[in-house]
């Protein structure tokens, strides 16, 4: 990662303030859920008092994908028939297409990123449950998923001319789309998310998991998690990252899960479902 420049710097500050505000419904509902003993009663109190997310929540638990045998109307009920966990995440899910622009001056195609990091998410919080249980929490996972490529986004919408470049040289060059960030703009995606998580005021964890998800340096249970989802969607071409898969990539974390990314989604046997369940969400996000 190179230094930035007070004029980069500078530059980056003020694309990140340009971003909307993640909502603040959705921040108090990821602070209650990391007490593993907060109540559900208090997580449904802090959703129910953001209409628009509750209506949001409820087109989706409604629709013909949950085919539910009755109609949920209130958000506890949606707890009892699909988890705490199920509804955190989807309130989620909303918040960040909420901030997503529709397009972008890049040319950077929104709606298959979308679907990028909400299969990343689930994956990563699967990869969590089987490998490293008792070292995180796998809603930590799916966060981590859900926003790390959200520098992307920052750099389309407001650097776009510099961020077609570098997608342009990466292709050219057969290298990683950080590493092209980096020769073109100056910094990578990396840390321009990190810049937005403290923006909105997200946890220091997970801003630095953001930040360092293409450091090879840096490394921990959620990294590993992180890092061997988002290959194990590249690979097979799920959504798009602006970063396709490479043939020459080493495995992230082979001591955690070997070098067979095939093998690791054998053990899953979840991939289907979650981007089954990912299209869902992505098509009503959208209606």
């Amino acid at each position: 990662m190179s230094e930035l420049t007070p004029e980069l710097e500078h530059k980056l500050g003020q694309a990140v303030e340009r971003m909307p505000a993640f909502p603040r419904s959705v921040q108090r509902v990821l602070e209650l859920t990391r007490n593993i003993n907060c109540p559900a009663k208090e997580i449904v109190a802090v959703i129910e008092k953001d209409p628009v997310m509750t209506m949001k929540i409820f087109k989706v638990i409604n629709s013909a994908y949950y085919s539910l045998p009755n109609k949920i109307t209130s958000v506890g009920q949606s707890v009892v028939y699909l988890g705490i966990n199920t509804v955190k995440n989807l309130a989620l899910g909303f918040a960040a297409v909420g901030v997503l622009p529709r397009t972008t001056a890049a040319g950077f195609d929104v709606q298959r990123y979308l679907l990028h990091s909400l299969v990343v998410a689930g994956v990563a919080r699967q990869l969590g449950l089987a490998f490293a249980s008792g070292e995180l929490e796998p809603g930590d996972c799916y966060v981590a998923g859900l926003l790390h490529d959200f520098g992307k986004i920052v750099l389309a919408q407001f650097l776009p001319a510099e961020f077609s470049e570098a997608m342009r040289y990466a292709a050219a060059q057969g290298i990683p789309l950080h590493e092209a960030e980096t020769r073109i703009i100056g910094i990578d995606h990396g840390v321009v998310g990190a810049m937005l998580a403290h923006r909105w005021t997200f946890p220091v964890e997970l801003a630095g998991c953001i930040r360092d998800h293409h450091d090879p340096r840096a490394g921990s249970a959620l990294l590993d998690c992180l890092r061997t989802a988002d290959q194990i969607v590249r690979l097979r071409g799920i959504g798009d990252s602006g970063n396709p898969w490479r043939a020459d990539e080493a495995p992230p974390a082979p001591l955690r899960f070997g070098d067979d990314l095939n093998a690791v989604i054998d053990r899953l046997g979840e991939l289907d479902k979650i981007v089954a369940e990912a299209m869902a969400f992505a098509q009503v996000a959208h209606e």
